[in-house]
């Protein structure tokens, strides 16, 4: 999504909209906005992806929480911003399936990581400080679950975890609203493996990372961002052995280069998507920052009639989590 608005030039005007027009802060640069102001964009591009070939896609959410939003002073629009992102991706999602009869196309409401967490402090002379607290983040992420699922999304999609503690705020919120409600849709979740280190920002494997969110009984869990396809081999092999659900695995086009772009071809990433589908570690693949259509349509064609993979059956056992996976099997 974000790629792609680079590539429409907008300026200020055009993120403020008539709607925006006298706001006292800065607002260029705050894609989710575009929505509400842009909408014709949004839809283009949700269509764009549609087209090439994609079967999910997420609405243009990652900043809509009050938290995020609030670096924009808009923290009052939040549901109204939900509310349009999920129109723009569901009227996409229709005219595809219009122009197609008997495609299904799926909107995910994306759920992002937060600009604030609650495991690390942001000041490295106070270890203990934390610049939001529990009770902050649900109610964030509550406010924006409300919409996704007022608007009528498909599935919820907590996704680029870098903090656990966030993400399990998250899935408390959405399981809190699922009861508000009387209703599920499947939850997705989606972690970043930010560096060779093997872990998240806040210091998990992926394993332990599973183990942690595994009582939400996710439909998928996955990894995204952060590295390109072959940098997450490793990773994504330990959870697919793992994970009681369905894999995904949408990389970044590479990793960025010196001017913040990315250089991976849609055939050098659709190969590596390939191959973890051929190898059966994965049930849906996708792309992430730098991935264009092009991508998507390439990587379509590559895993097309691969068999997905097998979830596994793991014996009973009591499995924990701290920094690192613990599991204490039951013997006779």
């Amino acid at each position: 999504m974000g790629s792609l608005i680079q590539g429409y030039g907008l300026r200020e005007a055009d993120f403020r909209g008539t709607g925006f027009r006298n706001h006292g802060h800065d607002l260029k640069g705050n894609n989710d906005l575009l929505c509400l102001t842009r909408p014709d964009i949004i839809e283009e591009i949700h269509r764009l992806y549609l087209e090439a070939g994609a079967d999910l896609i997420e609405t243009n959410t990652f900043s809509s929480t009050s938290i995020a939003q609030a670096d924009y002073r808009l923290e009052s629009v939040v549901t109204e911003l939900n509310l349009a992102a999920v129109a723009c991706a569901r009227r996409a999602a229709e005219a595809v399936e219009a122009a197609t009869p008997g495609r299904r196309c799926a909107v995910v409401g994306a759920i992002g990581p937060l600009n604030r967490t609650l495991s690390m402090s942001p000041d490295v002379n106070r270890p203990e400080f934390r610049a939001v607290t529990w009770s902050q983040v649900v109610e964030s992420y509550t406010e924006q679950i409300r919409a996704l699922l007022q608007g009528g999304v498909d599935a919820l999609l907590v996704e680029t975890i870098f903090d656990t503690l966030n993400a399990k705020a998250a899935i408390f919120a959405i399981e809190e609203v699922f009861a508000e409600r009387g209703q599920r849709v499947p939850v997705m979740i989606s972690v970043t493996i930010t560096d060779a280190s093997g872990r998240t920002l806040s210091g998990q494997t992926p394993e332990a990372f599973y183990h942690s969110i595994r009582h939400a009984n996710p439909f998928s869990v996955g990894i995204n961002c952060a590295l390109g396809g072959r940098a997450m081999r490793p990773y994504l092999a330990a959870l697919s052995r793992i994970a009681e659900c369905q894999v995904t695995c949408y990389p970044n086009a590479g990793l960025p280069n010196a001017f913040g772009g990315y250089d991976e071809s849609p055939d050098e990433m659709a190969t590596v998507l390939g191959e973890f589908a051929r190898a059966g570690l994965v049930n849906l693949v996708g792309g992430c920052c730098g991935s264009t259509p092009d991508h998507i349509r390439t990587i379509a064609a590559a895993v097309q009639g691969v068999a997905p993979r097998v979830i596994p059956s793991l014996p009973r056992a009591l499995r924990l989590s701290g920094l690192e996976p613990l599991t204490v099997a039951a013997t006779n």
